[in-house]
């Protein structure tokens, strides 16, 4: 496979490299005391064309697939996890949802929003007793003569206080099972959605994180998103090319930690050396870039197998999977190197690190891509043996 960047692909790379160390870096440490993202930064992003990287151009955005957003969100996360963290669930899910499942209409009245910023999206899947089982989920949506009705309550959602649209998914058969669940839009205001206070987290903290009720919520027939009961098979969807952007999310991570330490190391002195000429240093580094190396090659394996038509479930969950445990390695190698200074928060090390740690968690644990990976490799063993 060929991973060279186009040129185009490598100008809005370094357009948001130079925007992530202008405009968020100064602010990022203080976002994360503030446990806010400022809105005016938001807009700033849709602006640039940052948002909508991996829009088609049709609806405003630059049609760079799978691997645009890899390659921005990587830039992004290397100085701010919540931000990063921000575009994934707007852009990687919200958009990513109405861009697989959503009809014209609905595709041409939020897709450019979503692209420029003028409406910023959420995502709810998950639920206070329903997250890697998200088939158990136990909000509803019972027709009514004007449209449907919704009642349940989802939890970890990212943007959800900022939030203009959401995807919602809710059960629309009472059994269980894949095609029981369907997708909705809900705009902000709509009576009866009822958006909680941000989570109190140990990372990602820019990034706010609701409770997200649904109370007699009633919207028209026309936000059905996607087929009737197909909602849960769309967010499968959803979810295979959301692991392959957080694997690029640890890969800015990690890279942050990586440029950090190597700094420090040049810089800082021990026995009239700098650290990094001592081997105990050097060979940290050495395995910290070869780390951070292979994690990137195999996302973007994942995202050009997306974009070429070729999904791989294996792939997408092998990239998050590794990625993410290789990020929380490096960072715990980087704070190593810094010392005592790298427990402090003067040093942005232990924020990187800090927010990486949910993406061992989100989008499937560290433990369900394990067994995705597994699952998979023994369906194609058996399928060679046959």
């Amino acid at each position: 496979m060929n991973y060279t960047l186009s040129e185009e692909l490598i100008a809005i790379r370094d357009l948001t490299r130079d925007f992530a160390a202008k405009k968020i870096a100064p602010h990022a440490r203080k976002w994360d005391a503030e446990k806010w993202l400022p809105t005016e930064l938001i807009k700033e992003m849709g602006q640039v064309g940052i948002l909508g990287v991996a829009i088609p151009e049709e609806y405003g955005g630059a049609g760079q697939g799978l691997l645009g957003m890899t390659v921005v969100v990587e830039e992004i996360a290397r100085w701010c996890g919540g931000t990063a963290l921000m575009m994934a669930a707007h852009s990687g899910l919200c958009a990513t949802h109405l861009r697989i499942a959503g009809n014209d209409a609905q595709k041409q009245k939020w897709l450019p929003k979503l692209v420029s910023a003028e409406a910023i999206g959420a995502w709810c899947l998950s639920e206070p007793e329903c997250g890697t089982d998200a088939e158990a989920m136990t909000t509803r949506a019972e027709k009514t003569s004007n449209g449907w009705k919704l009642n349940g309550r989802k939890f970890w959602i990212t943007n959800g206080k900022r939030a203009d649209v959401f995807i919602v998914t809710a059960r629309t058969k009472p059994e269980r099972g894949a095609r029981t669940i369907s997708a909705f839009i809900v705009e902000k205001g709509t009576p009866g959605l009822i958006i909680g206070e941000p989570e109190d987290k140990m990372g990602m903290r820019a990034s706010d994180t609701v409770p997200v009720n649904f109370e007699n919520c009633e919207i028209p027939a026309e936000n059905l998103c996607g087929e009737l009961h197909n909602g849960y098979v769309d967010a499968l969807r959803v979810l295979d090319r959301g692991r392959v952007t957080i694997g690029s999310l640890s890969v800015g991570l990690a890279r942050g930690c990586l440029e950090e330490a190597v700094r420090y190391s040049s810089e800082r002195k021990s026995f009239g050396v700098s650290l990094h000429q001592h081997q105990a240093i050097a060979f940290k580094l050495a395995d910290m870039e070869t780390q951070v190396e292979a994690a990137r090659l195999l996302v973007r394996q994942a995202a050009c197998t997306h974009d070429a038509g070729r999904p791989d479930k294996q792939l997408c969950s092998m990239a998050k999977l590794f990625a993410s445990e290789m990020a929380s390695r490096v960072g715990w190698d980087a704070i190593q190197i810094f010392g005592g200074a790298g427990y402090t928060k003067d040093v942005c090390v232990e924020r990187l690190t800090r927010d990486n740690k949910l993406c061992e968690i989100g989008e499937g644990s560290s433990e369900v891509q394990r067994m995705l990976i597994a699952r998979a490799e023994v369906k194609r063993a058996a399928g060679e043996a046959a």
